[in-house]
């Protein structure tokens, strides 16, 4: 399922506009992303917990030349599921 496809099952679950379904969705990612980004957790009960993790400096090979480069250190963003999404995916 693609984002189109998605929006278009929203707006049919809850009876809304395509563009209202669509406005709804972008602003709960962009809530979501604005708060990871704070380093704030989003807990959705039931299906999963947003949360922002370091990752540490490592050294890596460029796969064209096979040289070692060093990557640096960041943040990215993780996800764990809930246990009734889990149970729900099983």
């Amino acid at each position: 399922m693609n984002k189109a496809e998605l929006i278009e099952a929203i707006a049919k679950s809850a009876k809304v506009t395509k563009v209202d379904a669509e406005n709804m969705l972008n602003s709960t990612l962009d809530t979501i992303k604005k708060s990871v980004k704070k380093g704030e957790d989003v807990t959705l009960i039931g299906f999963g917990t947003f949360t922002k993790s370091k990752r540490k400096a490592r050294m890596g090979r460029n796969p064209q030349t096979g040289k070692e480069i060093k990557i640096p250190a960041m943040n990215v963003p993780k996800f764990r599921a809930g246990r009734e999404f889990k149970d729900a995916v099983k």
